[in-house]
């Protein structure tokens, strides 16, 4: 008996000819480049929006909240004693006074960046030292005020900027700036090692790491000193502060990309540059950013760096080990992640057992 045209077609097609179910629609469409193309776009939407929230909150109306001030003398009667309570008053009481029985010790204190200013009375004037290089925006809010309270109160007020930054950085910035490219350069170098070095082993991926950090680094130092003469920095240790900083925000990502594969750039962008650059105190000193973020920086590879950049170029002498035990405690333990769970990070070579290798028959 012959089957009727048609027939064959709709025995051939079967289940496949029926429309797919949703539960089908939603498989095929995550086992599909969509669905992760999806996600991707409101990541990115999200993350230009905390972007320009996190630095416009840090930065567009920094607010004194406390500035460590030496005083020197006697500024409880006349003319210092009204300048110093105009100066809370303007500054909203964020000055934090401490008293220094000389004025060596004042500035052996400034020097150690412990105080942004010197306050101290002599005759019938006021002086106000203020500290540039400690930070330039906490100078210029210290210069500002101090001038229009003296003109309110009468007193003779004696500005002077006793640490003074570079002719070629005379906003401060240039340091948040080298800083803000060896983190960023230092996870991409980390990202395309990824990409486009997938098979380096462990201890191989570690080294070529050590390799483009020093070298961009140094590229950093060079064109910034030698070719633009922005900086005059003490180059060697600037090199090697940059160079631990680039190894240790591509170490950042290394981890994170052990730990969660593809979306390793998510936590390391959120906390390289979303929240460690504004609170580095690079672009606004801590004394202006509100105070969680002005201690959380200082525990971050960002502002780590910046702040030991900023000692080694202008407090030569007074350098300190805590930014330095910030950025090898990070990198310590980014390392220490990736070689514990290394078997999870993408890439790597396949080790072929020695008994697999032989050769057939053998």
């Amino acid at each position: 008996m012959n089957a009727a045209p048609g027939d064959g077609a709709a025995s051939s097609h079967g289940a496949h000819g029926r429309p797919p179910t949703r539960a089908e629609k939603w498989a095929a469409f995550k086992e599909s480049p969509f669905l992760p193309a999806l996600v991707l776009v409101f990541i990115l939407a999200l993350a230009a929006g905390l972007f320009a929230g996190s630095y416009t909150y840090t930065m567009a109306d920094p607010t004194p909240r406390r500035i460590p001030t030496a005083v020197v003398g006697d500024v409880g009667t006349g003319d210092g004693r009204a300048f110093v309570a105009g100066m809370e008053e303007a500054l909203n009481a964020s000055l934090a006074l401490t008293r220094y029985a000389t004025y060596a010790e004042a500035r052996e204190a400034v020097d150690e960046q412990e105080e942004f200013a010197i306050l101290r009375t002599g005759g019938d004037a006021v002086e106000l030292e203020v500290a540039g290089a400690s930070g330039a925006s906490v100078a210029q809010v210290l210069a500002e005020t101090g001038a229009e309270v003296g003109r309110r109160t009468g007193a003779t007020v004696m500005i002077r900027d006793i640490k003074p930054l570079q002719e070629g950085d005379p906003r401060g910035l240039a340091l948040f700036y080298i800083s803000l490219a060896a983190v960023i350069i230092g996870f991409v170098g980390a990202i395309q090692l990824s990409v486009h070095a997938r098979a380096l082993n462990p201890a191989e991926r570690i080294a070529f790491t050590v390799a483009y950090a020093l070298l961009g680094a140094f590229a950093i130092a060079a064109v910034v000193d030698w070719l633009l003469g922005a900086l005059d920095l003490p180059f060697t240790e600037s090199w090697l502060i940059l160079a631990l900083t680039m190894f240790t925000s591509g170490m950042v990502f290394t981890m994170f990309n052990t730990l969660i594969g593809r979306w390793a750039m998510l936590p390391t962008w959120g906390l390289m540059v979303l929240l460690g650059n504004p609170s580095s105190g690079g672009a606004v000193s801590w004394p202006l950013l509100p105070s969680v973020l002005g201690h959380i920086g200082q525990w971050l590879p960002p502002g780590a760096s910046v702040n030991a950049q900023h000692t080694a170029v202008y407090f030569e002498g007074h350098q300190h080990l805590f930014p330095f035990l910030v950025l090898a405690g990070w990198a310590l333990v980014a390392c220490t992640v990736f070689g514990v769970y290394r078997h999870r990070h993408p890439g790597g070579r396949d080790r072929v057992p020695a008994h697999a290798a032989a050769p057939a028959g053998a």
